[in-house]
């Protein structure tokens, strides 16, 4: 995993980067901080998002607070809504006024990329990550939702930027 978000570092065309804890244990990541940190050893300019492990929101403030110390280049990932389906944009509300840059992921309606514009309305720059790819395995043509979305982003702030998520 160190390697390809290195290799992805060194590409022109690679705006930035992302990666989940899941993804991280998957490829056998034991202490995810000091990965993390050794990842920003070497990238320092290109935005790079880590996410939250926490499920409840409290933890995730406090986890999201650490992770912005990072690095400038730094971009917290905040699911959308924990996995008893409450919505975190009270809390994307929160950190984003107090200048948190946010990567708001695992969205996958136009009424989420709009709750999450909403929230993020004049924050710190935050990425609005639509799972496209997910949508699609499930049968669901991503395309007008990320299209509106894109447009709903666009509209509401250029330090918001739409990303399609989950691409296959």
């Amino acid at each position: 995993l160190k390697e390809a978000l290195l290799a992805m570092n060194e590409n022109p065309i690679v705006s930035g980067m992302t990666t989940n804890p899941s993804l991280m244990r998957k490829a056998g990541v034991q202490n995810y901080t000091e990965f993390c940190l050794d990842v920003l050893k070497t990238i320092k300019t290109k935005p790079i998002s880590f996410e939250v492990f926490a499920d409840d929101f409290e933890t995730m403030e406090k986890q999201a607070r650490v992770i912005a110390t990072w690095g400038e280049n730094v971009y917290v990932k905040i699911p959308v809504q924990n996995s008893e389906g409450k919505s975190a944009m009270p809390l994307v509300r929160t950190l984003t006024q107090a200048g948190v840059k946010l990567n708001v992921t695992a969205l996958y309606t136009v009424k989420q990329v709009q709750e999450t514009c909403d929230a993020l309305k004049g924050g710190a720059p935050a990425y609005v990550s639509i799972f496209a790819g997910r949508a699609a395995d499930l049968g669901h043509d991503p395309v007008p939702v990320v299209t509106e979305g894109a447009k709903i982003c666009r509209q509401t702030g250029p330090q918001i930027e739409c990303l399609w998520e989950s691409t296959r």
